[in-house]
């Protein structure tokens, strides 16, 4: 029911119910201006993009966890959001409501993350595109829910993500490293160089992964670490990542050896601290990873991912073809394998010459025969 009534004192109130049976009403001083708003609502009402005003009262960061709480992810994916919008989120929009939030506030927002007081960047431009991407997903939750009309999201221009070519390590780096861990730890740097698990996988490698007889390595969980909580097994970081690995003579050899050297205990995993429990990824890092490369006089940057450069750079300068470089790494796409890593297969200069001396040489040489070999 909808109608427009005029007040004692000239005003118009427009007035209609919603689907839920609750009645809206504005005043207007004008007939004409009372008609127009009441015409909006009704159509809104009719083709199903009507907002409740009241809907968008909810504040960014009450909405936001109650979204967070209904993801279907993973638990290192989860707290990533959580992070995310505790961290670089909140402080900014966390207890606004979420109708009052505009878009050149996102894009205030965004500005804010990319460059402190300094005018240095503060966050690095990727983390910056995936805070917007998490922020934009609460927005398009509300839309969803017709809390809001529209995502204020939408339309935010992001700083350019600048990609530096990856360099992989020189073998001599790689054993130097090698030679720099303490007996536990070597063969863990010639199981990254030699099959390119990332961290969590390494630190989740258990025994009955490992196929000594056909020479080759099942990686289908990471070693994952939630507050509060001890380090646990996961599934791998998507459903491409898991993948069977060959494994070298070198990195069985290496694998071998350790576990003479190291048996697995009860729970099975190849490498553990010295207490035999698993590590957690960043007492790794700080503990092992990073005095031995100091120790090898190697850049503080160098992380274990860099192991995982390197067997790329191998297979690549072996022949080995983009899909089968992607298979090994456990990437989704051959594109994302050929973002990373196109700058180091062989380059076609020096064939597209050829071929193309190959014709143009013939038919240059054939027009100077015709012309009694002038030039």
């Amino acid at each position: 029911m909808a109608s427009i009534a005029r007040r004692p004192d000239g005003t118009y109130r427009p007035r209609f119910r919603d689907e839920t049976g609750k009645e809206h009403a504005r005043h207007f001083k004008r007939k004409v201006d009372a008609q127009r708003w009441l015409d909006e609502q009704t159509a809104a009402m009719v083709t199903g993009a009507y907002v409740d005003p009241r809907a968008g009262r909810v504040t960014f960061a009450e909405y936001a966890e109650q979204w967070r709480a209904t993801q279907v992810v993973r638990p290192t994916t989860g707290l990533a959001y959580e992070r995310v919008l505790r961290r670089n989120v909140y402080p900014r929009l966390g207890t606004r409501p979420l109708a009052s939030i505009r878009p050149s506030e996102i894009q205030g927002l965004v500005a804010w993350l990319a460059a402190d007081a300094d005018g240095r960047r503060a966050l690095a431009p990727r983390t910056v595109r995936v805070t917007l991407s998490v922020t934009s997903a609460v927005f398009k939750s509300a839309v969803r829910d017709r809390r809001l009309v529209t995502n204020p999201c939408t339309g935010v221009r992001l700083p350019e993500i600048h990609k530096s070519r990856v360099q992989p390590l020189q073998t001599s780096a790689v054993v130097a490293l090698r030679d720099a861990m303490a007996p536990r730890w070597q063969a863990a740097v010639v199981l990254g160089a030699g099959t390119g698990v990332r961290q969590g996988e390494l630190l989740g490698l258990t025994v009955d992964r490992i196929d000594f007889l056909r020479r080759q390595m099942v990686v289908d969980r990471q070693l994952i670490n939630l507050p509060g909580q001890a380090p646990q097994l996961a599934p791998v970081k998507t459903r491409a990542s898991v993948r069977t690995v060959p494994l070298p003579q070198t990195v069985v050899a290496a694998l071998a050896e350790h576990l003479a050297a190291f048996p697995a205990e009860s729970t099975g995993l190849v490498f553990v601290g010295d207490d035999g429990r698993p590590m957690t990824r960043s007492a790794w890092s700080g503990s092992v990873w990073r005095p031995a490369v100091a120790a090898a006089g190697l850049d503080y940057s160098v992380t274990f991912h860099a192991l995982r450069h390197y067997y790329a750079s191998l297979l690549i300068r072996h022949g080995e073809s983009v899909k089968t470089v992607q298979a090994r790494l456990g990437h989704s796409s051959a594109a994302q394998t050929l973002d990373v890593y196109s700058h180091l297969w062989p380059d076609s200069d020096d064939r597209t010459r050829d071929a193309v001396d190959a014709v143009l040489g013939a038919v240059a040489d054939s027009v100077r025969t015709a012309d009694g070999g002038r030039p």
